[in-house]
């Protein structure tokens, strides 16, 4: 801009030569002067011109728009004898450039008709002059023009200068924008009305926040325009000279991408201002689709309803208020079996259920509240409201749901939700953590049989544990990915005489390893792996690093004097690709797969027998052992045991624990041992936590135990190291402590360190 000015004031020092050339043809004149085409003094041989002067020039100037033919005329100015002479310079098109005025010395002998006279002895130079000076014109026209485009650019830059799809501050965004049009066009105010988004925003210009009744009057009328135009629209003067609003205005239609119109753009610019012109509505229009453009990044497109984003940014917005609502509480919506509906009706069926439920809960919603699709079928709402006050919007929201399938023509439909009610509390990631407590409470509800609504409560057991699952869930995913997970190993100990077959057995059991390095237990996160179903992953995980570290001790190992039980869960069964990554890992390990075991839970084998069955004979055929553990709890234990290829039964740790003081898990431990005897299978009983349980297991011929009274689980790593040493020798029989003799208690307590 400095640059510009400096350019445009250069351009009228250089008039000197032509002032010389008048003033050397008018030996009479004292000075000359150029006027610009408003009547504003630009240029002057001398130094101070009194105030006379520019007024004469400005009153006559009309003249030059009133007789476009006329070239010039003389003046005398008040207490003055001397003629003033003034010629109005124009353009090749004709269009009015400049005045140029030359004062003459006094003279007595002044002549009706001696413009023309003088007109005639100056036109070369006057000629050459108003060559320069529309060239000039045209020049500074050009530079205006390029000015007012360079602050176009800068507008349009300022507008776009972050991503609203990275930081979720569309709103902000939209506020920006509002504030930088208001300010680059000289606007008193710039509104963005857009009804179905709830949106109303206005922004003032440089001189504040005007009155606003302007809008409040004209909204409407401005909207139905855009809606009939589609294109923006310049209003320069509005309603009759005795009631007119004192406002010229320039407003756009705001776009849904499909073409529809969905709000309005509006400038407002004092009417003493200049006048709106197509350059400004092609820059509105421009504006208008980035407004469009920020809108539709922060609202869902199928429900109508805020984007996940978009919510969290005006959370933490409504967080930082000083006036906010005491009392916030939030709302985790899941449409219960949406899948089904998508399955037997279509996926457009399933949208348009969606769709139902976003006008739902934005016609339910209180004053102040915000709801948003954070997922495919699954809303949040944010109310300023207790819980008890939320939990009834809530049971309203699941009312209404359940009504949304009668309006569907062709079929039938079962629309239902779940909704978890949790508090929002003031803090760091406060949506984030009362959307988990609300999802915990709505997930509790799917349990409880869905369609309901559910609270979350500190002492709801269950919906603690579904709260700690998923906190958890992210952190064993984290160790997962940084390889934070460990393997140990807990002795599975030949309770009486060793025999053909009977060797010990160590069962590898994962722990994780926390952020600071502690241990934690698969008490901790298996529930949510098994939740989030990443059981998969964790079974890969083990077998890989059981493999991997059993393939450099091997060797060292005696033949056929270890195994080592690998566990692996129901949803790995589940997966096809499992069994064929399973087998394969076997089949390239070199290992001899007599020293390896698997193990299966018994209710993940009878939950699909015919999975359980065809795995059990592939491992079996390669020449694995397999188990089935927390064996007798199940309905048909028996009836499944005969088609299941087993070579160990796990007896539930629940009839363990009471076989001292329960005859009937006495009886039970005695017929499973006895019928596993018989189908030829060998029996361990787990949780032996005392050296009395040892010794009943051992009258009742049970032939492994496992629990802490034989040893207690260590690192993998550290145990396959001292394993050959502990393995050197001849076995010998394990027996109760109570029955040890003397010689025997060192080697036992060398295995039993194991």
């Amino acid at each position: 801009m400095t640059d510009a000015l400096a350019a445009q004031n250069n351009a009228w020092k250089a008039l000197e030569p032509y002032a010389q050339l008048v003033t050397a043809l008018l030996p009479r004149s004292e000075a000359v002067h150029v006027f610009d085409d408003e009547g504003w003094l630009r240029w002057s041989t001398e130094s101070m011109t009194g105030p006379d002067l520019p007024g004469a020039v400005q009153s006559v100037q009309s003249r030059a728009t009133n007789a476009p033919d006329a070239v010039g005329c003389s003046v005398t100015l008040d207490g003055e004898d001397a003629p003033v002479y003034i010629w109005w310079l124009r353009d090749d098109d004709g269009v009015f450039v400049a005045s140029v005025a030359v004062t003459t010395r006094r003279q007595t002998d002044v002549q009706p008709g001696a413009f023309e006279v003088i007109n005639a002895i100056v036109r070369p130079a006057m000629e050459c002059l108003r060559r320069q000076l529309a060239a000039q014109s045209s020049i500074l026209q050009l530079n205006r023009s390029l000015i007012a485009r360079d602050r176009d650019v800068e507008l349009l830059l300022s507008v776009t200068d972050h991503s609203p799809a990275e930081n979720g501050d569309q709103i902000d965004e939209l506020k920006v924008l509002l504030q930088s049009a208001a300010a680059h066009m000289k606007c008193m105010l710039a509104a963005l009305i857009v009804p179905e988004r709830s949106i109303a925003m206005m922004r003032g210009g440089t001189d504040g926040m005007p009155d606003t009744t302007a809008l409040a009057r004209t909204h409407r009328q401005l909207l139905q325009l855009v809606q009939t135009r589609r294109e923006a629209v310049v209003i320069n003067r509005v309603g009759n000279p005795t009631e007119q609003l004192p406002y010229r205005i320039l407003c756009c239609p705001v776009k849904h991408p499909s073409g529809r119109v969905t709000g309005v753009l509006a400038l407002f610019r004092s009417i003493e201002g200049p006048e709106f012109q197509t350059r400004d509505a092609r820059l509105i229009e421009l504006l208008a689709r980035k407004a469009a453009t920020n809108i539709e990044a922060s609202f869902d497109p199928l429900s109508g309803l805020l984007t996940r984003p978009a919510l969290e940014q005006r959370v933490r917005a409504l967080m930082a208020e000083p006036g906010r609502s005491s009392e916030w509480s939030t709302l985790y919506i899941d449409c219960d079996q949406l899948h089904v509906i998508n399955e037997n009706f279509g996926m457009h069926v399933g949208d348009g259920v969606l769709t139902q439920l976003g006008e739902l809960i934005r016609s339910r919603m209180p004053a102040g509240g915000l709801a948003a699709r954070i997922s495919g079928d699954r809303f949040a709402v944010v109310v300023p409201a207790a819980l008890d006050e939320a939990s009834n919007l809530g049971e309203s929201l699941r009312k209404g749901a359940e009504q949304l399938g009668a309006t569907h023509a062709n079929a039938r439909l079962h629309v239902s939700i779940t909704v978890g009610v949790a508090q929002l509390n003031a803090g760091k990631d406060a949506l984030a953590h009362a959307l988990a407590a609300a999802e915990s409470a709505c997930k509790a509800g799917k349990d409880r049989g869905r369609n309901r609504v559910d609270t979350y409560e500190e002492a709801d057991v269950s919906i603690i544990r579904r709260f700690t699952d998923i906190t958890t869930a992210g952190d064993l995913r984290d160790a997962i990915a940084n390889d934070r997970l460990r393997l140990d190993a807990q002795l599975i100990q030949p309770l009486g005489a060793v025999g053909v077959g009977i060797v010990p057995h160590y069962e590898l059991l994962l722990r994780m390893i926390g952020p600071l390095g502690e241990t934690v237990g698969p008490d901790r996160f298996l529930s949510a792996a098994q939740r989030y179903q990443m059981m998969p992953t964790i079974d890969r995980w083990v077998f890989e690093h059981a493999i991997s570290l059993l393939r450099k001790h091997a060797p060292l190992l005696p033949p056929r004097s270890v195994a080592f039980s690998i566990n692996f869960s129901g949803q790995s069964l589940n997966d096809q690709s499992f069994h064929d990554f399973l087998l394969d890992g076997l089949e390239r390990s070199g290992l001899d797969p007599s020293m390896l075991c698997f193990e299966l839970t018994e209710s993940d084998a009878v939950a699909n027998i015919a999975r359980a069955e065809l795995l059990m004979r592939r491992l079996r055929r390669l020449g694995c052992g397999v188990a089935l553990d927390d064996f007798g709890t199940g309905l048909s234990s028996l009836a499944y045991l005969r088609s299941l290829p087993v070579t160990l039964l796990k007896i539930d740790g629940s009839f363990i624990r009471d076989v001292l003081r329960d005859p009937r898990s006495e009886s039970m431990v005695q017929a499973i041992t006895q019928l596993a005897h018989t189908m030829s299978i060998a029996t361990v009983a787990e949780y032996v936590e005392t050296d009395e349980i040892w010794a009943r297991l051992v009258s009742l011929g049970v032939d492994y135990g496992q629990g802490f009274a034989i040893a207690r689980p260590v690192p993998f790593t550290g145990l396959l190291e001292e394993l050959p040493l502990l393995l050197a020798g001849t076995p010998m029989p394990m027996l109760p402590r109570s029955s040890r003799g003397a010689g025997e208690t060192g080697r036992v307590q060398r295995l039993v360190a194991g």
